[in-house]
């Protein structure tokens, strides 16, 4: 089948969109089992790697079709439209990890395409159902992140409170291994799964697919890509969240990752997108908050909160400029 030359771009600003999602919404996977000195970089970023991979195969695709067919509706947009909802996510994602600043993924991409849709066939073209779909997720990244990262934290406090501190971070700093993985299994399940329903759906439009589905070989492209962006740019965003946002310890951070990583697994399965930037945030300010509150430096939390929220205004302008401006080319 031919592959026209739209096609093909549009498939490369798909891809440079995950590698830049490696640089900053991966490493929340791994940082705070590289800041508690479990892991090495090298090793977090390898494990993450593989386990992103992983968890994008054995968890369906759900979220990717959520992306691909629950936003806009994908008979009355172009090429141009997922191209341009690219170009708004790295654009905006690459100021944001310029200054070290982890957005939603999730967010710029449904903006993204929400702006970009909106040129190309109006207020008609968004999809209520997919749209709840990420409303009930913003719900559980941040309310369920931080009350799970709390009441976990809480409870490792009462079952481990006559032991001494050596033997915490002896056992904790063994277990953080397993919430670590825990945690990158589950961010493939769902952040890796919404930029293969994006290059899904421009296989869709670019004629390749005769109807939506996610094949195998683009969730082992997509899986490499933010693997390999996580290990070229991660750092940045591992120093914010694992460092600048509240001290941890291995214990603090086998909870802040179990609690994020249970909240991920079960949006994953129903098909919900959510942001895995604010369930691994709130559930280290969770967890932090159990010390006291000013264990957080809400300084910089509320640096983050500032680029949450304008995420989906910022990509959503962007995506809708570039669909007016790459519409008469891609035709």
């Amino acid at each position: 089948m031919d592959i026209s030359i739209s096609l093909v771009i549009v498939l490369l600003l798909v891809l440079a969109a995950e590698f830049v999602n490696g640089w900053t919404d991966a490493p929340n996977a791994i940082a705070t089992v590289v800041s508690t000195r479990v892991l090495s970089p090298l090793q977090a970023v390898t494990m993450a790697a593989v386990l992103n991979i992983a968890g994008a195969l054995a968890t369906g695709t759900a979220v990717a079709f959520t992306i691909g067919k629950g936003i806009v509706q994908p008979e009355v947009i172009g090429l141009h439209t997922v191209g341009a909802a690219m170009i708004a996510i790295i654009i905006w994602s690459t100021l944001a990890w310029r200054w070290g600043l982890p957005t939603s993924e999730t967010h710029a991409l449904v903006a993204g395409l929400a702006g970009a849709g909106l040129a190309a066939a109006g207020p008609s073209v968004l999809l209520w159902a997919g749209w709840q779909k990420v409303l009930i997720g913003l719900g559980l990244a941040t309310v369920i992140g931080f009350s799970l990262g709390f009441i976990v934290m809480v409870i490792i406090y009462r079952l481990f409170h006559r032991a001494r501190s050596i033997v915490i971070k002896n056992v904790f700093g063994r277990l953080q291994i397993v919430s670590a993985a825990f945690m990158a299994f589950s961010h493939g399940s769902n952040d890796g799964q919404k930029f293969m329903g994006a290059f899904a759906l421009a296989l869709f439009l670019g004629g390749v697919l005769p109807e939506f589905h996610v094949p195998v070989w683009v969730i082992l492209l997509c899986g490499t890509v933010i693997g390999l962006g996580t290990a070229f740019g991660g750092w940045r965003i591992i120093r914010t969240m694992g460092f600048r946002l509240t001290h941890l310890e291995p214990v603090n951070g086998f909870a802040a990752e179990t609690s994020a990583g249970l909240a991920i697994i079960i949006a994953s399965f129903l098909g919900i997108p959510l942001s895995t930037t604010q369930t691994i945030n709130t559930a280290i300010m969770g967890v932090g908050s159990t010390r006291r509150f000013s264990a957080v430096r809400w300084g910089v939390t509320g640096e983050i909160v500032m680029a949450w929220l304008l995420t989906f205004p910022a990509c959503a302008v962007l995506g809708y400029l570039f669909a007016l401006l790459l519409k008469p080319i891609f035709s």
